[in-house]
């Protein structure tokens, strides 16, 4: 196997002034790896390497291995090339650290480069250096190299190991050799349930979730790790309610959950918008204490904020001890979508001021607040700074969010010149941001030669097609509307339906557009008849223009009347954007009502309360 990362070996010697043996060299040893194991960042391991070097412990192939893994741990590993560069006859203890280093920060390849210099030196594996290995050929899915180290494996005895085993299931696992994997099962003389474990999350990987749940079910001791495993892969797949009906299970089973499970279950109540499980979950965190840190803080604000409980996110937040970025980020992004954008941008310099340096991530969150705020010379005041101060080299991500600052804001041209003059190819999302602009500001010149970009840029995703559709309906071109609706069924590819969620004594109940399913639908209906003549008598008019069908207004009015939000009602989640008449009707119904009505769209939340939408009737 070729390698492109020579790792030099300088010749055996040891320094002269090396006082190897004694006693007081024993001492500079303890202390030396007790100084590096309280480091946190590359700035603290530095100097202590200095010491090392001048007192003659550079080649101490303990204090070597201890440098390795701290390097590694803060994230250094260049500087744990280097030093690695320079020890003399490395053992294979000291390969173990550099690979383990090199698969922590992402470099697979490099890692499983490293190992073959190692053979080629004849240094001997032993099975920690093989599990590190191939976890490298595992998430570099580097099918070959992994089967000749199982091969090597096999020769040298080490696949009676029990974490050698567990590794090689991971590693067929993840290429989807799934016969070789099942192989390598059925030779382990114990099935233990971690053994099981690392097949439902390689099944999961895939996207196998019938095959993973038929494993899951052949476990009798179910414990903490295997609950929490087949939980995560449902959330990971998309299968959110799923999810939460095993995390009941899990809890009838009288099975303790732990951090890494609260994760995962927050997880999916935040993407169904179920509060009030959310809100058990984090009162079952308190009962068992369940430490706070930033893992679970995170995971928690994140719950609270998308589930539109924005001030109660805030209280997490403080009771956060050890606030990292991740935990920043979640709030900034929590405030960016329940419309409070100045409280976003304040957070986003309380955590600058606080040492934490903001992340990529971080300046996603607040310029796209900054976005859904009309803060247009603030957006670009920290796009300007992103790239100054904190030399970040803006992304794709952060572009969009400048065009749909300027797009939101009305200023389309300047949104496309900004396009035109990016250092990076736009995306179908960019140009789509523009679209939409045009769309709502009337620019239908411009708009015209975005949809043709667009349609010309090749296969064009489902919702990029009723983006175009749509906008050509609010020009009233309906034939071109009509054609690109045809390319989508021509290519039978379906328009997610319109679907509204709502909590009601922690259920999840579902509404598409005119609903028939719910066992309370003749109720359901007459009371949005009710409220519909309501709302009449206090102005309101269905918005006719926002039906993207060539048909008649009294038909449009109908189609208008049952879409999904209006069924559901109070707390709602909502796959896509919500339309200008149901924004407009149900903020009539929180004045006549006079109740508080949160909805979540596919962009952000619209606490709407007496009358009025905390989105300023800007989104």
């Amino acid at each position: 196997m070729s390698c492109s990362m020579q790792v030099a070996t300088p010749p055996s010697r040891l320094p002269p002034n090396s006082n190897y043996h004694n006693r007081e060299s024993q001492q500079h040893r303890k202390q030396t790896i007790s100084l590096l194991q309280k480091c946190r960042n590359v700035n603290q391991i530095a100097p202590i390497h200095a010491n090392i070097i001048k007192n003659g412990l550079e080649q101490d192939h303990f204090i070597v291995f201890e440098l390795l893994r701290v390097c590694s741990k803060c994230d250094a590993i260049d500087y744990a090339l280097k030093i690695f560069r320079r020890t003399q006859e490395p053992n294979v203890y000291l390969y173990t650290a550099l690979v383990d280093g090199l698969v922590l920060s992402g470099s697979y390849f490099h890692g499983i480069n490293v190992y073959v210099q190692m053979t080629e030196n004849f240094i001997v594996p032993d099975d920690f250096v093989i599990n590190s290995v191939l976890k490298a050929c595992g998430l570099e899915l580097d099918l070959r190299m992994g089967k000749e180290i199982h091969a090597q494996a096999l020769k040298l005895e080490l696949c009676t190991n029990r974490q050698v085993k567990l590794k090689l299931i991971e590693f067929y696992g993840k290429c989807g050799e799934f016969e070789d994997m099942m192989r390598v099962f059925d030779g382990m003389p114990e099935r233990d349930v971690v053994a099981i474990t690392v097949m439902m999350s390689a099944y999961f990987d895939c996207g196998l979730i019938d095959r993973a749940c038929d494993v899951f079910d052949l476990v009798k001791g179910k414990d903490t790790v295997c609950w929490t495993s087949m939980i995560d892969g449902l959330v990971r797949n998309g299968k959110m309610n799923k999810a939460l009906e095993y995390f009941r299970q899990m809890q009838r089973e009288g099975v303790r959950a732990n951090e890494f499970t609260v994760v995962c279950v927050l997880s999916a109540c935040a993407q169904l918008g179920s509060l009030e499980l959310g809100k058990w979950i984090h009162s079952y965190v308190k009962k068992y204490d369940i430490e706070v840190n930033h893992f679970v803080g995170s995971a928690l604000i994140n719950m609270y904020s998308r589930c539109g409980s924005i001030e109660e996110a805030e209280r997490v937040l403080e009771g956060v001890k050890e606030k990292e970025d991740s935990t920043y980020n979640s709030i900034i992004v929590g405030f960016a979508l329940n419309g409070k954008s100045a409280e976003a941008v304040k957070m986003f310099q309380r955590m600058i001021n606080e040492g934490i340096r903001p992340t990529n991530i971080s300046f996603v969150g607040v310029l796209n607040a900054c976005s859904h705020g009309g803060l247009v010379d603030v957006g670009f005041e920290i796009f300007h700074r992103m790239q100054i101060d904190y030399c970040i080299e803006p992304q794709v991500e952060h572009y969009g969010c400048i065009v749909d600052l300027l797009g939101r804001a009305g200023r389309v041209d300047e949104a496309h010149n900004f396009i035109q003059n990016m250092k990076v190819n736009p995306d179908h999302i960019i140009w789509g941001s523009l679209l939409s602009a045009c769309k709502v500001h009337q620019n239908y010149e411009l708009g015209e030669r975005v949809a043709q970009i667009l349609l010309n840029q090749g296969p064009c995703d489902t919702g990029t097609h009723i983006l175009i559709s749509n906008f050509y309906s609010s020009w009233g071109k309906w034939e071109d509307a009509l054609q690109v609706r045809a390319k989508l069924k021509k290519n039978c590819v379906q328009k997610e339906p319109g679907c509204s969620l709502i909590e009601v004594n922690n259920e999840i109940h579902e509404f598409l557009l005119g609903d028939i399913r719910h066992p309370q639908k003749k109720e359901i209906y007459r009371k949005l008849e009710e409220m519909d003549q309501k709302v009449r008598l206090n102005g309101y008019c269905p918005q006719v223009d926002v039906v993207s069908q060539d048909i008649m207004d009294q038909e449009k009015e109908w189609a208008l009347a049952i879409h999904s939000e209006k069924l559901a009602t109070l707390r709602i989640v909502k796959n896509l954007r919500v339309c200008d008449d149901c924004h407009m009707m149900i903020k009539l119904v929180s004045k006549i009502t006079r109740r508080k009505i949160v909805m979540r769209d596919r962009n952000r939340f619209h606490h709407f309360e007496n009358g009025s939408c905390s989105c300023g009737d800007y989104w």
